[in-house]
């Protein structure tokens, strides 16, 4: 089971929406994966167990695990690019 960190500025809004659709997708292709919402700056505490972050804010942090920008849950720009990357994560 993959660990994704889904993290916005505040951890509420934004986050909820890139969330929402994660589990969507995950059900979709049969993935397990454990969704822990949360803000940009808790990011680090989560760095030994995390596989994945999905994040709509800034970050220019070095992570062990990949980052997605998540920005185009916001605009709608680039949708379908972004929710391959992700998938494709979650495949691995």
């Amino acid at each position: 089971m993959k660990k994704v960190l889904v993290a916005c500025g505040a951890g509420i809004a934004t986050s909820t929406v890139v969330n929402n659709a994660i589990e969507e997708m995950a059900k979709e292709h049969k993935i397990k994966v454990n969704l822990v919402q949360i803000k940009i700056t808790e990011v680090g505490s989560h760095v030994d167990t995390a596989d994945l972050l999905v994040t709509t804010a800034m970050t220019k942090t070095e992570y062990p695990f990949p980052v997605i920008n998540a920005r185009a849950f916001l605009t709608g720009i680039g949708m379908e690019d972004t929710k391959k990357q992700i998938l494709d994560e979650l495949q691995k």
